[in-house]
């Protein structure tokens, strides 16, 4: 657990894996108080809502149960450790992609 400031952005940070709606809905609670933690979430949400998206596209190429079912199941990975160390109040990057949502998305403080 961290401190006050974390479960101050928490609601914001557990709204942001709500799909990509709740990614926007976040970004803009966040736009009042500025909260790290919760930013630091978007940004997680946001990556992993892209990259879905994205590997949903690169899967629909190919013409397998099988590589398809890989990257769905890849992206709920990601999705269920974001939301976990949301709800736990931590701030642990996604795996693999985690370290590149932070920079690539770094305009959102």
């Amino acid at each position: 657990m961290q401190s006050d400031y974390a479960k101050q952005g928490k609601t914001a940070a557990i709204v942001a894996y709500i799909t990509i709606i709740g990614t926007i809905i976040a970004f803009f609670m966040n736009q009042d108080d500025k909260n790290q933690f919760a930013s630091f979430h978007i940004r997680q949400a946001l990556g992993v809502n892209i990259s879905f998206y994205l590997l949903g596209a690169l899967a629909s190429v190919f013409d397998s149960w099988a590589i398809s079912s890989a990257f769905y199941i890849f992206i709920f990975v990601l999705w269920v450790f974001g939301l976990i160390t949301a709800i736990k109040e931590e701030q642990k990057t996604v795996p693999i992609l985690g370290p590149f949502f932070q920079n690539w998305f770094s305009f959102i403080k």
